[in-house]
């Protein structure tokens, strides 16, 4: 099970309805937040999950309405007696921008490692999941991600026993494991079928739309996308400020095969943003006007 929830829907700046645009997602005790902007830690209490155990931060890009609130989840962290290094994850320059905010938060009892990513495409593997970073168009570098949760294929019993695989090596193969006992070699793909559809979600905000955002959120099992104005009028200031509209983003959605799309980043000056979602739902129907705090668990299908 993945957990999602969409801390914050504003964009720019932080208003007394709205928290700035995060995500935070759980997974099998692995906690990840991406983007970090002013509020973020206030938008997580209201959700009533804590900062202690987050492990990765990533960042979309660096203008302060997306870091500008780490220097204070940092010593939040700190001050929860936290030990464990803290992985960051963003694009070139990470480390001089942290260590810059880091001076108003300079001693910390773990240590942080910074990632910075430097190819259009980068995929960073860990313990069953991975995230997969990839260049968007805004007016300063900028990635879109990936959470991605495989599922590994069916475990065969029939197979384990026609090849007299001992029982107690079953749920090692079934985890991946290579198993080697003198002449004998076991591997997993003895006795696992095909993988299995697993989970994924896309988080993509502050660009324009591009061919890159339509292959990373590819048959997402949720998108979450930035839809910074829902006016058509301002289609030529999105282009301008290199953002997006309720319906560039929609159009994404259903391009890229998408089972349901939740949008974010909201202009300052967009009070009711579902009195346009009824346009936006002709172009593609399973789309949201998401508000703070909107959560979902998101569960393997089943076989």
């Amino acid at each position: 099970m993945l957990d999602i929830c969409l801390l914050g829907t504003g964009g720019m700046m932080p208003l007394p309805y709205r928290w700035l645009t995060s995500l935070m997602a759980r997974y099998n005790g692995t906690s990840i937040l991406i983007d970090c902007g002013e509020g973020t830690q206030i938008a997580m209490k209201e959700k009533g999950w804590s900062p202690k155990p987050i492990d990765i931060i990533c960042f979309t890009h660096y203008h302060a309405d997306h870091i500008s609130g780490l220097p204070g989840m940092l010593l939040t962290m700190g001050n929860a007696e936290r030990t464990e290094p803290l992985l960051l994850i963003g694009p070139k320059g990470l480390t001089k921008v942290v260590n810059s905010l880091r001076v108003i938060a300079p001693e910390l009892p773990f240590e942080i490692q910074c990632m910075e990513l430097t190819e259009p495409e980068q995929t960073v593997s860990f313990d069953g999941f991975r995230i997969e970073a990839y260049r968007v168009n805004h007016n300063v570098v900028c990635y879109g991600y990936n959470i991605v949760v495989d599922r590994i294929g069916k475990f065969d019993v029939a197979k384990a026993e026609k090849l007299n695989i001992p029982r107690n090596y079953w749920n090692r193969l079934q985890k991946g494991e290579i198993i080697e006992i003198g002449e004998q070699r076991f591997t997993p793909d003895m006795v696992l079928g095909a993988p299995r559809k697993g989970i994924k979600v896309t988080y993509c905000t502050d660009t324009r739309p591009t061919e890159s955002i339509v292959r990373g959120a590819a048959e997402a099992d949720l998108f979450i996308c930035e839809g910074m104005y829902g006016e058509p009028e301002k289609q030529q200031k999105a282009k301008e400020y290199k953002h997006m509209t309720f319906y560039e983003a929609a159009k994404l959605a259903k391009k890229a095969g998408v089972k349901e799309m939740w949008l974010t980043h909201y202009s300052p000056s967009l009070i009711r943003p579902e009195e346009y979602m009824k346009d936006v739902r002709k172009i593609f129907p399973n789309a949201i006007a998401a508000k703070d705090g909107r959560s979902v668990d998101l569960l393997f299908e089943e076989d």
